[in-house]
């Protein structure tokens, strides 16, 4: 480690352990549009996470849409209290949801996907919740597809009353995937072999150094095929489509904004400026109301310092053969496109 990287590492753990003891001793401590009293170390961790703990206070008091940003990769939040927040934050969103069904004032959900897809778990446990505002609120949710609005980004989107898309935009891609690695013929070259010690057959299955067996492919097979159903179920219901005309549809291609159109599975192509517009007068709002988007965590000085630093520490030989073969997708049952 050179002089450079050992006062970067120096640097941010001072400035953590300042900033955690003036959080502690601070009566109120702002982060962007909220504030809320510091009085302990897991209170200042809080400011650093996604937000997930708010409590809405700041809710327009005129009628309003809530945006939702289905953006990048659907996964779980991060409970990392030194990530840089970004992304799709599910924990947020989930509150952020239950939180406008007991507020008056909310007319509506406004979904912005941009999104390649993500988790099953996580896709449909957003489906579900905003599924839960429409039959208790009897309020309408609108979508509008930005770049891309695929797999799990579209399977979110069957909540939606109404689908906008830009003319850019991609979708579809409804299907499943479990990607596995597996490292057999490199283990064979470098000598390295995994030994497992099971309780079964199949307990050890999906391992990256071991074959894998036509039983355990059947086993990942039957997996995704029981998630794909429910997929195409949720399309069939969404867009009021006949199931075998879902079924044709939903091989895992991925279709443009015009091709969407014409098979039904959007409703309308339109910018976002135009989009944005005719979902305010369907909703009941003038031109001008308030779409509101929730406060996030923001990154700060230390975040930033701190990642920075953490990227200068010199990685062992393994590290980097650990972050080249990395794949946060690994095993994990996916509505994903890609």
């Amino acid at each position: 480690m050179n002089f450079k990287q050992f006062a970067a590492v120096v640097a941010a753990i001072a400035l953590f352990a300042a900033t955690a003891y003036l959080g502690v001793q601070s009566a109120n401590t702002v982060n962007d549009n909220f504030v809320t009293r510091v009085e302990s170390v897991s209170g200042f961790s809080s400011l650093l996470n996604s937000g997930a703990d708010m409590d809405f206070s700041d809710f327009p008091s005129k009628p309003f849409l809530a945006r939702i940003d289905v953006s990048g990769t659907i996964m779980p939040s991060s409970g990392d209290p030194f990530t840089v927040p970004g992304g799709y934050d599910h924990d947020l969103y989930m509150n952020l949801v239950d939180a406008l069904m007991d507020d008056d004032q909310n007319k509506g959900i406004l979904l912005y996907c941009d999104t390649p897809g993500g988790t099953v778990y996580e896709s449909d446990e957003m489906y579900l919740k905003l599924m839960q505002y429409r039959e208790k609120t009897s309020r309408p949710i609108y979508a509008y597809f930005a770049s891309e609005a695929c797999s799990g980004g579209y399977y979110i989107s069957m909540a939606a009353n109404e689908i906008y898309a830009n003319r850019n935009a991609w979708t579809g891609s409804i299907g499943v995937i479990i990607s596995l690695l597996n490292y057999e013929g490199l283990s064979e070259k470098i000598g390295v072999k995994e030994v497992d010690i099971t309780s079964g057959r199949n307990k050890a299955m999906g391992s990256a150094w071991e074959p894998m067996t036509d039983e355990q492919r059947g086993i990942f097979q039957s997996m995704v095929n029981e998630a794909y159903t429910q997929f195409v179920d949720i399309v069939t219901a969404g867009r009021k489509l006949e199931r075998d005309r879902v079924l044709e549809l939903a091989d895992g291609r991925i279709y443009t904004a015009q091709q969407a159109l014409d098979t039904g599975l959007i409703d309308h192509i339109a910018g976002e400026e135009d989009a944005f517009k005719a979902i305010l007068e369907k909703a009941g709002l003038e031109p001008d109301a308030e779409i509101y988007i929730p406060a996030r965590a923001s990154s700060n000085l230390f975040t930033v310092l701190f990642s920075r630093a953490a990227a200068l520490r010199p990685k062992s030989d393994l590290e980097l053969f650990r972050e080249l073969t990395a794949d946060k997708r690994n095993g994990a049952l996916m509505y994903y496109a890609g």
